[in-house]
Parts: C-alpha cells; sequence; structure tokens
C-alpha cells in the first residue's frame, strides 16, 4: 500500500476509535452532549446504553481498518471501508445530518478509489 493509502485508511481508523470513546464514555459528558446536539443530560443517560452499543460497532470498524494495515491486505481494507461508507450514509439518512457522510463516507470512499486506482 502506498503511503497516502496507509495515512487515509489509518485516519478513518483514528475517526472511528473516536467515535467509540465519544459513544462510550463521553456520552453523558458535556464534549459528548454537544458533540451528538443532545438536548439535555437525561436524553443522554437515557440513551447511553444504545450509544455505547454503537461506539463497540465503531471500534469494531477501527479494529478491522487498523488489522487490515498490519497485514497489508487491501481486500480486507476495502471491506472495512465499505462497511464505513454504507454507516455514514445511512447515518446521514437516519438523523437527516449531512454532515456524517462527509465526516464519516467521504475520507473512506477516498481511501477505496486511491486503492482502486493504484
Amino acid at each position: 500500500m502506498t503511503t497516502v493509502v496507509t495515512l487515509l485508511i489509518a485516519f478513518v481508523a483514528f475517526e472511528h476509535f473516536y467515535f467509540l470513546i465519544l459513544e462510550m464514555f463521553l456520552r453523558t459528558k458535556p464534549k459528548g452532549i454537544k458533540t451528538f446536539g443532545l438536548k439535555s443530560k437525561e436524553f443522554a443517560e437515557e440513551t447511553k446504553v444504545l450509544a455505547a452499543n454503537q461506539g463497540l460497532y465503531n471500534g469494531f470498524l477501527s479494529a478491522g481498518l487498523i488489522w487490515s494495515l498490519i497485514i497489508e491486505n487491501q481486500d480486507i481494507s476495502i471491506f472495512f471501508l465499505a462497511c464505513v461508507i454504507v454507516a455514514g450514509i445511512y447515518g446521514a439518512y437516519s438523523t437527516k445530518k449531512i454532515r456524517l457522510f462527509y465526516i464519516q463516507s467521504i475520507p473512506a470512499i477516498f481511501a477505496v478509489l486511491l486503492i482502486i486506482f493504484n
């Protein structure tokens, strides 16, 4: 893999590890409440188990991308990047927040395109 592809995959992996931290550990903290645009701390408390579950899945995506870099397997990278792309598309659609698509899917799309065309 080229350095640019490796860095882009690492960036996507870092993003998802950060999402894990936000969703699993910071959901009820001011940073989490602000990041997710939650209306109240009470709502954050009520939904923290659901958010932690989402965080765990983001951790799996991050781990899969890191694993693909360690073993230098582009097919595995493409698989996990495709999962990220689909998650970003669905997240943007279901929450009506298009920025989710840009934050989550666009870096993964660029990584896939670089893998395919290199």
